[in-house]
């Protein structure tokens, strides 16, 4: 490890060719167009598991990921991934998320997993409940196995949610608590790909207000995001 890399903290990995090539295509995709139509549009909600909460310590785990084509859910666009673990996680861990130490032995080899996810993605728009946990587990991998840093547009329905329903802000929080809301269900609660359907799921349920306020696009969404956290953010106004 030379100098720089103990100054960044990054290792350049050494990738085979055939993944280096992969890595290229993905980069030379064309940008979307953040402020196309949701109606028309494609949306990639996302959920993550890792071996814990600590996103300096821990360690992604597994992806799970589906598509809103066009204000729809596509249950045959979707994408669940387990990154091959050095590492089991500890049993605790494993009781949360139910991916058990041979899955995680066995699971795909990270760089060409996280090869997989791109690809998938394409250059489409990610939303999430909690982005900053999701977006550092991912960005952390893609960095560590794949060497670059991503950068992505990501609109959070943890902020989007209580500012169309300034109301329930108090007593809607979390991700089961606005499920509960809006009576949406969830066929393996903290399985990756089943609370990215159930994320999805609260997408729609939101539709209908986002529509009162003319949040159209991606670019709106993301605008609504950002104006909540500042506004709720501790440091707010300092």
């Amino acid at each position: 490890m030379n100098w720089l890399t103990r100054l960044i903290g990054v290792e350049k990995p050494d990738l085979t060719p055939a993944q280096t090539a992969r890595l290229a295509a993905w980069q030379a995709l064309p940008e979307t167009d953040p402020y196309r139509p949701l109606a028309e549009a494609r949306y990639v909600v996302v959920d993550v598991e890792s071996s814990g909460l600590n996103v300096d310590r821990d360690r992604l785990i597994a992806i799970g990921a589906i598509a809103v084509h066009s204000g729809r859910i596509d249950l045959t666009d979707s994408l669940e991934i387990v990154l091959q673990q050095e590492k089991v996680s500890d049993k605790d861990n494993i009781l949360i998320h139910g991916i058990g130490g041979e899955a995680q032995r066995e699971g795909v080899p990270p760089a060409d997993a996280l090869l997989d996810f791109l690809e998938y993605l394409g250059k489409d728009p990610l939303i999430a409940f909690h982005v900053a946990f999701d977006n550092t587990m991912i960005s952390k991998a893609i960095r560590r196995h794949l060497g670059f840093k991503l950068e992505h547009g990501w609109a959070d329905l943890a902020h989007i949610a209580p500012s169309l329903y300034p109301e329930l802000a108090y007593k809607r929080r979390s991700l089961d608590q606005w499920m509960e809301q809006f009576g949406i269900g969830n066929f393996a609660r903290h399985s990756a790909l089943a609370d990215a359907l159930s994320t999805a799921e609260l997408m729609l349920a939101l539709r209908p207000r986002m529509a009162g306020r003319q949040i159209d696009s991606f670019r709106r969404m993301r605008d609504v995001y950002l104006a909540h956290r500042r506004a709720t953010s501790p440091i707010a106004g300092i």
